[in-house]
């Protein structure tokens, strides 16, 4: 099992813009942090619009100063939306993070799914996967081939070499944002790994991991190399009083998990049912009832409590086939010390428990 901090750059009330800088230098600060204490992994993702959520519109510049600040973590551009980026200038900016930070980067892709964000650029949400799919193609030949041309449905491109190319040969892992559980088929089809989404709605992920680890075997890979990895998304927040944790990361567990289950119980009876979505808020301003986040930490859909509750429940997912935990702790209410402490206690706790069962060695700082 590997550790990863994901973050949306979520900015606590009230959304000013010191709020957002507050956020913007906070994550900076936990991401070293968790490099310090073991973490592998850091992604970020991209949006647009989501006025009073994330404000994440850039996330290859904020990777950037998190390249500049660590040494060994991975870089999660977790993801780039490729129907809102040229395919060219989202290559060459992934060449460029790679470069930067010396060969760290893992390529995370995705299309959008909100209207606020398709909208805003004027794209049809009908036509978003075709666009990823024709985009996710092309790019690791813009990173392998001196010369790239194309003519396609969405972009046509030139005889041109696109420059730089990435540190990592041939290129950078390739991931897609996993939401419904077609995507986690066509992800296997194509060789990509999964940054899973759908952990927060109890019971969808474990079928869909499984088809996944099934089909992957047969991939026709999209790029040079078959990326078998699937990344699961959580909210997380490990603190020493089990109470204490439920109590300030109740909030977070219950906004995402509460549209999350409503998006993907329709998901899993019918592909088209996320027009039922588009158009809601990515994030709700929803308190937990009570016993609701102990609900949502016994189903494994958050990762809530003291060093043997978070155990627990990625041991779960780690019997499901779940290679990466990803975790969300700068989220809903959720203060930086707080997360701090969270980084520290996995470091000291989590990750050597798992770490220990792979034999591998702890690296986190004592």
């Amino acid at each position: 099992m590997e550790f990863g901090l994901f973050y949306e750059l979520i900015a606590l009330r009230p959304h000013d813009d010191a709020a957002v800088q507050r956020a913007y230098a906070e994550a900076l600060e936990q991401i070293q942090f968790a490099e310090e204490m073991g973490f592998g992994y850091v992604w970020e993702t991209e949006h647009h619009f989501t006025e009073k959520f994330s404000y994440s519109s850039a996330p290859e510049l904020f990777l950037t100063a998190a390249a500049q600040r660590t040494s060994k973590i991975r870089l999660g551009h977790g993801v780039v939306l490729l129907t809102m980026n040229h395919p060219v200038r989202a290559a060459e900016r992934a060449a460029v993070l790679d470069i930067l930070s010396n060969g760290r980067l893992e390529f995370g892709t995705g299309r959008g799914t909100s209207e606020a964000e398709l909208g805003g650029f004027d794209i049809d949400p009908e036509i978003s996967r075709d666009m990823w799919d024709e985009a996710v193609r092309m790019i690791p030949k813009m990173w392998t081939q001196d010369s790239f041309e194309h003519n396609g449905r969405f972009w046509q491109i030139p005889p041109r070499n696109v420059i730089p190319k990435p540190v990592q040969k041939p290129h950078p892992p390739m991931w897609v944002s996993g939401v419904s559980p077609h995507t986690f088929e066509l992800a296997a089809q194509m060789g990509l790994g999964v940054l899973s989404f759908s952990l927060s709605a109890p019971g969808q992920s474990e079928k869909a991991v499984a088809a996944y680890k099934d089909q992957v075997q047969r991939a026709e890979p999209v790029g040079e190399f078959v990326n078998n990895k699937v990344a699961a998304f959580t909210v997380t927040l490990c603190l020493e009083d089990n109470e204490e944790a439920k109590e300030v990361g109740g909030f977070s567990a219950a906004a995402y998990s509460a549209g999350a289950a409503s998006l993907y119980g329709k998901w899993e009876k019918d592909e088209g049912a996320w027009r039922a979505w588009y158009g809601r808020e990515y994030f709700v301003e929803q308190e937990a009832e009570p016993g609701e986040v102990d609900k949502l930490v016994d189903q494994a859909v958050v990762c809530i409590g003291d060093p043997e509750a978070c155990i627990r429940v990625i041991k779960h997912w780690e019997e499901v086939g779940v290679d990466q935990i990803m975790c969300l702790m700068q989220g809903g209410r959720i203060p930086h010390d707080k997360v701090m402490e969270s980084i520290r206690l996995f470091g000291e706790h989590v990750i050597p428990y798992f770490n220990k069962r792979a034999g591998k060695e702890t690296v986190a700082a004592t």
